[in-house]
């Protein structure tokens, strides 16, 4: 399966195949090259980005995961008020009056992320504040279907001063609860060399699906 999704200043090629079946997203990509822009952000599985390599010059590649919630359980503890010990507020859900809240909280802590400020009438964004009021840290989503019940998280932001008390999961937590009434699968994208992250996503019952690699591609 490949979607190009024409939003934005690059368009993105996403690129889907099992191991088993590589071959043929190379076969599928091949037919695809007329259509293709001249410089695309690519998100693709085994051997895609090597299939567009005798016209596209790749660079920023990146090793990355697909992830997806097959434990909900393991969300209960990270879930609660301001009395579960947390040194912050409650988790609260985010609209349109605090984008530029968050457009400043991204420049801090995830430069380089993409949002779109459509996300927050299109999806659920959460956030919690300190005792000043100020947005420490974010979970939202990048795409949400209630038609499909299916939903991706992302931009999951912790402000550098307040890493490490357990914010990004109090968020990630609180969002998946919101999700959980109107979606029935939850996946999520992650650097295969973020740690961090990583063991973050598997506290929270997240598994990983696939391996896939990111690269802007930019035609010869």
């Amino acid at each position: 399966m490949a979607l190009l999704y024409a939003v934005g200043d690059v368009p993105t090629l996403l690129g889907l195949a099992r191991p088993a079946h590589a071959d043929r997203l190379t076969g599928l990509l091949h037919a695809m090259r007329p259509v293709l822009p001249r410089r695309l952000l690519a998100h693709l599985t085994e051997g895609g980005v090597d299939a567009l390599a005798p016209d596209y010059r790749a660079e920023h590649r990146t090793a990355m995961l697909r992830m997806a919630l097959t434990d909900p359980s393991a969300l209960a503890p990270h879930l609660g008020g301001p009395s579960d010990g947390r040194p912050s507020g409650t988790v609260e859900r985010l609209g349109a009056a605090d984008l530029a809240e968050l457009r400043a909280l991204f420049a801090v802590g995830y430069r380089g992320n993409w949002f779109d400020e459509r996300m927050l009438t299109t999806g659920p964004y959460v956030g919690v504040r300190d005792a000043g009021g100020r947005l420490l840290a974010t979970a939202g989503v990048h795409v949400h279907s209630a038609a499909r019940r299916v939903a991706v998280i992302g931009n999951v932001t912790t402000h550098p001063e307040a890493r490490g008390r357990g914010l990004a999961a109090a968020c990630t937590a609180r969002l998946c609860e919101v999700l959980a009434d109107s979606v029935d699968h939850i996946g999520l994208n992650v650097r295969a060399d973020h740690p961090t992250a990583l063991a973050l996503y598997r506290r929270l019952g997240f598994t990983t699906i696939t391996a896939y690699e990111e690269a802007v591609l930019t035609a010869c």
